[in-house]
């Protein structure tokens, strides 16, 4: 008896993580596949021919056709709408306010995964890459995450235990900062995670909360209330992708 077909099996995993990761590049589609640049393209051309992917003019990123994002064996319906409307919403916010988005997914392992970025195509800017991935106690995503999960001092004092920082950070400090996301709405990580950078984190309504937003911008650039008024209008975001604004 004969096998899978390999390269129909690559192709659906294609499908599956452009679902997950909405607008795609090349690259990024062929180092979540593990596959060559020509191979990936290969086939992205022939699910593009067959109706099952669309390619944008502009910044030539792939996404899933109309009609595709319904299917359930490439995953929920509602994280489905969650990524359909970031896809529209994140690079608006990140034109509009200068910074790089990121939306974030809780994954098994106590992990959040970057699947999408919205860029402001300033020449000088933050890089994320679709794919990377971050203990969920770390940068101002942790920070909410561990807000909205409402652990008491001994969870979080596990969660806390193995994180690693670039900027020394102790676990009272960490522990405020949490306890700010909690009555703020945002988390806040200034340059402890990743020296230089400046970022605001905050969950996307939904049950369970499973997403999370990012916005990441270098550090020292903006004063406290220009933080704070970010914050607020990415908790707005939040609320509008999550379909509750």
């Amino acid at each position: 008896m004969s096998g899978p077909v390999r390269s129909l099996s690559q192709g659906f995993a294609i499908l599956r993580i452009i679902a997950a990761g909405g607008r795609m590049t090349l690259s990024d589609i062929a180092r979540q596949a593990d596959l060559s640049p020509s191979s990936t393209l290969a086939l992205l051309r022939t699910l593009q021919a067959e109706g099952a992917l669309e390619r944008g003019e502009g910044d030539k990123r792939y996404s899933l056709a109309p009609g595709w994002h319904e299917l359930a064996v490439l995953g929920d319906g509602e994280g489905q709408r969650i990524r359909a409307r970031a896809a529209d919403l994140l690079p608006r916010f990140a034109a509009q306010h200068d910074v790089t988005t990121g939306l974030w997914q809780v994954q098994p392992g106590q992990r959040l995964q970057l699947v999408m970025i919205g860029e402001s195509g300033s020449a000088t800017r933050i890089a994320m890459t679709v794919g990377q991935r971050q203990p969920v106690g770390m940068g101002a995503t942790g920070r909410a995450l561990c807000a909205l999960e409402g652990l008491d001092r001994t969870a979080l004092e596990r969660r806390f235990r193995p994180l690693r920082w670039q900027r020394p950070l102790p676990f009272e400090h960490w522990l405020a900062q949490v306890e700010q996301a909690r009555h703020s709405g945002f988390g806040v990580d200034d340059g402890f995670g990743h020296a230089g950078i400046c970022s605001l984190g905050t969950p996307i309504p939904a049950a369970p909360p499973r997403f999370h937003l990012s916005a990441s911008l270098f550090a020292g650039t903006r004063g406290d209330e220009a933080i704070t008024a970010l914050g607020h209008a990415l908790c707005h975001l939040a609320r509008q992708i999550g379909g509750a604004a």
